[in-house]
């Protein structure tokens, strides 16, 4: 039996060979100490307080290696900074 390969058998293997895997170097990024951030690097614009939290944050997901926080997670750096709810 004498079985040729169909196109989708060609485009399958094509694909196959330029198949480029990312994740390695998404993780020397990540080593070099380069991470993608929730708010910008710049804190332009923003006041003194607004940007002290910016920083907050940015310090607490580079030490946790986190892309986004949760609202506990904001509320610990938010009175790490020593903000507290007044009643």
């Amino acid at each position: 039996m004498n079985i040729e390969p169909t196109a989708s058998d060609t485009t399958v293997a094509s694909s196959q060979e330029s198949f480029v895997d990312r994740r390695v170097s998404g993780y020397e990024r990540k080593s070099a100490g380069i991470e993608r951030r929730q708010f910008s690097n710049s804190y332009r614009g923003l006041s003194s307080d607004a940007a002290e939290l910016g920083r907050a944050i940015d310090a607490y997901k580079l030490e946790r290696h986190r892309r986004f926080i949760d609202f506990e997670e904001m509320l610990a750096i938010i009175k790490s900074l020593g903000y507290s709810k007044s009643t």
